[in-house]
């Protein structure tokens, strides 16, 4: 039987990745750091995975598995490099401690003589996952390897979906290894990215280019979502399926959602009822009462949601490349600006900030916008495009270095982390820069200004305790000029 081995036994890497595997006929290897999830999976060889639908629920039994400690070094590298394909859903920042068991698999591979090309599928929520996991393997061997590394592995970088909640006590039912998921289970991934023939994966979509499919995650998918979330918690709604319920936070998510579908369809010359479809598509799934999504998890670490680039910052910033007034997404950014959960650090630290020197010095900040871009005219296309890098991701918003700079004395992740494809996010630029008022081609005199200012405005509403109309019409009412 053909054998795959997926990295990280979390909520992805059960209740997705691995699912896709054993429908695609491979025994599937879990390594994890988590004795108690391995342990569970080697006593049982099979887990529930429960489909959370209103309409159509289910039940899936996930068999033929088994799993080894990622502590266990020779032990998880003799798994790799015996796969027949492989999978990583483990944290983008937990990749620099599994490279070097990677490298292990990958020459115990070629020392055995075995010379068929090995597919990585990355699932992590970092823009270019690929790209950095390969680095970071190669690091890890010997020169003459690395000829054979780059002729032999593909580093497919995959974009995640599906949503699947955070697993409570009630919903495991005494089963640890239970998983709940939506029923939206369509992998894409990185044609171009892959050695070797295509493999044979049920449900998972070769794309090339790829670069477009991530943008629409982080940009439509990952963008809905905060605005859920963040609205929702503005209106005292604890879950993102009683948020979005919400007729006036709908309409303002949908907004948002079809501002940056918009630019995405200028973007790439995607057909713009494509990507509406795809809005309403994703509006009826944050829906979803059985998820039990909150908008607390959802919503958690807005520092890193409105970075530049990410699915905040960066939508308008697209927008703004096109000439077009991201007037809900404006209203979307003023709305994580006012998210001021209790038990989240990152919220607590802006609103501390905020406190101190202002929403315009946090948009600064935060978000790297500031001035009208009168004195950057000349450096537009950079400067815009310098956000445009190269996907909750489950997660997201993390450079390279700041990944990097995780200790590397653990083999893998704890069974909880993984992917979640509400928390895919972008490469985050450092520091800030002035937006210029330039997009695209040609000039848009104040538009960035402008929409500083909407921000700023909307955020003065959000703190006033205007209602949801008041934001509306506001909204609409800067639409229409």
């Amino acid at each position: 039987m053909k054998k795959a081995v997926q990295y990280g036994a979390g909520n992805i890497g059960r209740g997705f990745i691995g699912q896709l595997f054993r429908r695609s006929g491979y025994e599937v290897v879990f390594i994890d750091v988590n004795l108690e999830i391995v342990n569970a999976i080697n006593m049982f060889h099979s887990y529930p995975i429960e489909i959370m639908s209103e309409d159509d629920p289910g039940e899936e039994i996930i068999d033929m598995v088994r799993a080894v400690d990622g502590r266990d070094r020779e032990a998880a590298s003799d798994e790799i490099a015996g796969a027949d394909i492989m999978a990583t859903a483990v944290g983008a920042n937990i990749l620099p401690r599994i490279a070097g068991t990677i490298a292990s698999g990958l020459m115990k591979r070629w020392a055995r003589g075995n010379s068929s090309p090995l597919n990585i599928i990355v699932c992590e929520n970092l823009i270019d996952a690929g790209k950095y996991l390969g680095d970071l393997i190669k690091k890890e061997l010997p020169d003459p390897e690395k000829a054979l590394f780059d002729d032999r592995t593909g580093l497919v970088e995959a974009s995640i979906g599906r949503m699947v909640p955070i697993m409570t006590p009630e919903m495991q039912k005494g089963n640890i290894l239970r998983i709940c998921v939506e029923p939206y289970d369509t992998l894409p991934v990185d044609k171009a990215a892959f050695r070797g023939p295509l493999p044979e994966i049920v449900n998972m979509v070769p794309y090339e280019p790829f670069d477009f499919f991530i943008r629409r995650k982080l940009y439509i998918h990952n963008l809905g979502h905060a605005v859920t979330a963040y609205s929702g918690f503005l209106q005292n709604y604890n879950y993102i399926w009683e948020s979005i319920r919400d007729p006036y936070i709908r309409i303002l998510v949908s907004g948002a959602m079809q501002e940056s579908a918009i630019a995405l369809s200028m973007e790439y010359n995607v057909p713009l009822r494509e990507l509406l479809l795809h809005v309403d598509n994703l509006i009826n799934r944050f829906g979803n009462r059985l998820l039990g999504d909150t908008n607390a998890r959802v919503g958690k670490d807005p520092v890193r949601k409105l970075a530049p680039g990410d699915r905040l910052t960066g939508s308008l910033e697209l927008c703004l490349r096109h000439g077009i007034s991201p007037a809900f997404i404006s209203a979307g950014i003023a709305s994580a600006f006012c998210f001021a959960e209790k038990g989240d650090p990152s919220a607590l630290e802006i609103q501390s900030f905020i406190a101190e020197n202002g929403i315009a010095g946090a948009l600064a900040k935060y978000c790297g916008l500031e001035g009208t871009g009168a004195d950057a005219g000349d450096t537009a296309a950079a400067a815009i495009g310098a956000t445009d890098t190269g996907a909750d991701a489950d997660t997201a918003g993390a450079t390279p270095a700041d990944v990097g700079a995780t200790p590397a004395d653990v083999g893998a992740t704890p069974a909880d982390a993984g992917a979640d494809a509400d928390t895919a996010g972008a490469d985050a630029m450092p520091g800030h820069r002035t937006v210029p008022c330039l997009t695209g081609h040609r000039t848009v005199p104040c538009l960035t200004h402008k929409t500083i200012e909407s921000v700023i405005s909307f955020y003065e509403m959000y703190k006033e305790k205007a209602g949801l109309d008041q934001i509306l019409a506001k909204a609409d009412k800067i639409k229409n000029k």
